[in-house]
């Protein structure tokens, strides 16, 4: 018995589960983490350094650059605050439980069986194999989805369930694994992930145009050429090449999401099945679509990361005693045996009979009672020509010569 620990500790430490979960759990398991966590590190620098240069060398210039000589406060303001936005937005989604199914620590009893025809054999012996179905059926608005047994978690998945390899387990309403936020994207975080990635095309897109309007502001000043104000300015013109850079992903990704949502389907579900022309029986129409997405409320965690629990022997499936089907195959086959050899010895007696019985009884009539022992003698040598010692069989003959002379 190990001291009780918390969920958040038991879940990738204890011994007692053979299995390895990687995710990472901070504050007594307030925050869940994928196992690449530290690529967060890099998604915030790809934010943060433009944001600030952004600040620096482009937004504090436009400051009395509007027709409202405070006006242009209001640029660095918003570069600010938008930032923060997109931050809390990445910080939700990667550091927030995205749907983790609890594993079990056996598989579920009810739906395995033995089969004695696929058992495995071991000399004479046989072993009944634990058998169970490796996929079922269930309904989804009326309409029959098969869902498959995960081994690894032990379990039955729910529908739009699927197991990452990364974080190795298994989310509900799986979408994909981020490396960008080192996360799973499932039913409890792809509000988040969405409103974070659509966020960042916005803020792309402002801290874009305002580095265009200052290297505008540049050649009204100066009355200039676009080159030179370029010269003047090389952070607006490199803030502007990583912004069209990046609207590329992050703004495609929005797009392709959009159609997701709208369709009511995840990556994982479009990439493994566009190609089946399978139907969509989670589509409720465009406008239900995305207020099932946005509007409804995010159910709890399944897992209570910061309970208490202590360490349960793990349960193994009610398998048959070894030692019993041991002893239950050996007084079987020493019965078969005993059966087999009582066959073969009578057998062997009728056909005996059945050849010397008719030219002992012949010598007995001719010979009379006097006979007796030349009789039993030699009806013992012919029974033992043949290889047979039955002096029970002698006895029983003896007395049915005995009825025949009338003695």
């Amino acid at each position: 018995m190990i001291p009780i620990l918390r969920i958040a500790s038991l879940w990738h430490l204890s011994p007692s589960f053979i299995f390895i979960y990687y995710n990472k759990f901070f504050l007594g398991g307030r925050l869940i983490f994928g196992p690449d966590a530290w690529s967060l590190l890099f998604t915030l620098l790809l934010i943060l350094v433009p944001v600030i240069i952004f600040c620096v060398f482009v937004a504090r210039h436009l400051r009395h650059k509007f027709l409202s000589y405070n006006a242009g406060y209001a640029v660095l303001v918003a570069a600010i605050v938008f930032t923060i936005y997109v931050l809390v937005l990445l910080f939700l989604t990667s550091a927030r439980d995205p749907g983790i199914v609890p594993r079990n620590s056996h598989p579920p009893e009810e739906e395995f069986h033995y089969d004695s025809s696929a058992s495995a054999e071991t000399g004479r012996r046989q072993t009944p194999s634990l058998q169970f179905p490796r996929t079922k059926e269930v309904m989804v608005n009326g309409i029959p989805v098969r869902v498959k047994y995960c081994d690894t978690c032990m379990l039955y998945r729910p529908p739009r369930c699927s197991h990452c390899s990364i974080c190795n387990n298994c989310v509900e309403r799986f979408d994909h694994h981020c490396p960008w936020v080192g996360q799973c994207i499932g039913l409890r975080n792809y509000r988040y992930f969405f409103c974070f990635i659509s966020s960042s095309t916005l803020l792309c897109i402002f801290v874009f145009s305002m580095s265009a309007f200052y290297i505008k502001v540049l050649m009204h000043d100066d009355k200039g050429t676009v080159w030179k104000a370029m010269k003047d300015s090389p952070a607006s013109v490199i803030l502007m090449a990583y912004c069209f850079i990046s609207l590329w992903f992050v703004g495609g990704l929005t797009g392709f999401h959009l159609y997701l949502i709208s369709t009511n389907q995840t990556t994982n579900e479009n990439f493994r099945y566009r190609a089946d022309n399978r139907i969509n029986v989670y589509d409720r129409g465009g406008l239900n679509n995305f207020l099932e997405v946005f509007c409804i409320k995010v159910k709890p965690s399944r897992s209570n990361f910061r309970a208490f629990i202590q360490e349960e022997q793990p349960q193994r499936p009610p398998l048959p005693s070894t030692r019993r089907v041991e002893m239950e195959d050996m007084e079987e086959d020493r019965r078969a045996k005993i059966e087999d050899d009582l066959e073969i010895g009578g057998d062997l007696l009728k056909i005996s009979q059945r050849h010397n019985i008719d030219n002992i009884d012949t010598d007995i009539h001719s010979r009379g009672s006097d006979g007796r022992h030349h009789n039993s003698t030699e009806a013992e040598s012919v029974l033992g020509s043949g290889g047979l010692h039955l002096p029970i069989q002698s006895d029983m003959l003896h007395s049915s010569w005995g009825r025949r002379t009338g003695s």
